[in-house]
């Protein structure tokens, strides 16, 4: 089953453009998976063997959302497997597996959970945190500013190169899951924050590189590299604790900011999604309960009778 896991990795990877990230979690989720079974082969596993799986993650305490990853892993594996690997075959050599034993389970539902909204208040202070006379600091002001005014993912902010930025203009191109690209504007503010990251700081951070500082993507480190998704986060986490903000916040939570406080200001749900990248609106959603609060308002205030 392992080369077959394998086979499967590098088919989300290459042909159907999953992330490193989301690959990454199906492989964990199959091998775990396939650990389980004790080397049993694949074309032997039943329904029972998969609920059963299932019943020993709960067991060992994992979560809910989990347990509903791994059966989403098994059961592209398995549609894969009896569906997709033969579409790509061009042989007449027979599948591993003939029927699907994933088939007829049905993924539960999950509560999607807001987290902690920051205030208007609470982005400012956190975007004031930085020191502007440090190149370092200079990044990081244009990191949180290009997040917060984008609605980035941070996958996305860490892997900007410098091509996708049209400074003249005010936007910039990003690509988001399946590397479809998306034209996002970022505002006057965080476009004044990368100016003076571009002019006065990246040269002397990628100066540091051996090829001469011709580094392609926006931010990077001390050392003239691109910037990591861990960095990030040990940095915000920093800045966090600098402006003294209590709520829990990760770089996501910038994200959830930019759409709430659209949101909040009369933008509709449908522009939010196609800047956030969602394919789905029902994705988008789960911000439905801020559309409500402000159709009340609107509702008590223009209303004849409210």
């Amino acid at each position: 089953m392992k080369d077959l896991i394998r086979e499967f990795s590098d088919y989300l990877l290459i042909e159907k453009r999953n992330s490193p990230h989301t690959v990454s979690a199906y492989r964990r989720d199959l091998i775990r998976f396939s650990t389980e079974l004790a080397g049993q082969k694949v074309d032997s596993v039943t329904t029972g063997d998969i609920r059963g799986f299932l019943i020993c993650l709960r067991e060992q305490g994992l979560s809910s959302a989990s347990v509903s990853r791994s059966l989403s892993s098994i059961k592209s594996f398995f549609k894969y497997l009896c569906q997709d690997k033969q579409f790509q075959s061009n042989s007449n050599q027979d599948n591993p597996v003939k029927n699907n034993p994933a088939e007829i389970l049905e993924t539960p539902k999950r509560r999607r959970k807001l987290p902690d909204i920051l205030s208007s208040e609470d982005v400012d202070r956190l975007l004031k945190s930085p020191d502007l006379e440090s190149v370092l600091g200079l990044r990081d002001k244009a990191m949180m500013e290009i997040l917060y005014a984008s609605g980035l993912r941070v996958s996305e902010l860490i892997n900007l190169k410098v091509s996708q930025l049209d400074m003249e203009v005010g936007y910039l191109r990003a690509l988001g899951k399946g590397n479809k690209e998306r034209i996002v504007p970022i505002g006057a503010m965080a476009k004044r924050a990368v100016g003076n990251y571009i002019l006065k700081s990246r040269p002397a951070l990628a100066s540091s590189r051996k090829d001469g500082g011709k580094a392609e993507e926006l931010f990077v480190t001390r050392r003239g590299r691109g910037m990591t998704r861990q960095g990030f986060w040990k940095l915000l986490k920093g800045y966090v604790l600098q402006a003294n903000i209590r709520a829990s916040v990760s770089p996501h939570t910038l994200r959830h900011a930019f759409a709430t406080h659209l949101l909040e200001r009369g933008a509709d749900l449908r522009s939010v999604q196609q800047m956030l990248g969602h394919s789905d609106i029902s994705t988008t959603q789960i911000y439905t309960h801020i559309l409500g609060k402000r159709m009340l308002e609107i509702h008590q205030k223009f209303h004849p009778r409210p």
